[in-house]
């Protein structure tokens, strides 16, 4: 399978697999961007993706990235669109500052992840009663 990308700033290198078996991808940030202590901030991550019919892109924290530098994925999985593609459809992730000091994050510094997986779209079928006996709720598993 082949995805047409764009760089808005050349001089940054194309995302990568570091490994062999990686699934995800590095990005990297477009600018440098401060983070103040328990704020969020976009980050450019200086890619437009056209993301094939059939899947989705999906962005993660790089697993070292909350240890090392205190930012999470705000929403927890960004959640690239196939019609999310256009020329000025810049790829960008919100960040949460969970530290109590300000975070800088670099122009070129590897801040998140990439996984292209595949989706279906199933039809929704609305019925008045489910035909399975309930679980007991939410949590219900790890009670006695």
């Amino acid at each position: 399978m082949k995805i047409a990308i764009k760089r808005i700033d050349k001089t940054l290198a194309l995302p990568e697999y570091k490994t062999n078996g990686a699934v995800g991808f590095d990005l990297s940030a477009r600018i440098t961007t401060e983070i103040p202590s328990g704020e969020m901030r976009l980050i450019p991550l200086n890619i437009v993706v056209k993301v094939p019919k059939g899947y989705g892109f999906f962005l993660f924290s790089r697993s070292s990235t909350p240890l090392k530098k205190g930012l999470i994925v705000a929403n927890s999985v960004g959640v690239v669109d196939q019609d999310y593609s256009g020329e000025d459809d810049e790829i960008k992730l919100c960040v949460l500052n969970i530290t109590k000091e300000t975070v800088g994050v670099e122009k070129g510094e590897r801040i998140a992840q990439g996984v292209i997986m595949k989706v279906e779209r199933p039809d929704f079928v609305e019925v008045d009663k489910m035909s399975d006996k309930s679980r007991g709720g939410f949590g219900s598993t790890g009670q006695k």
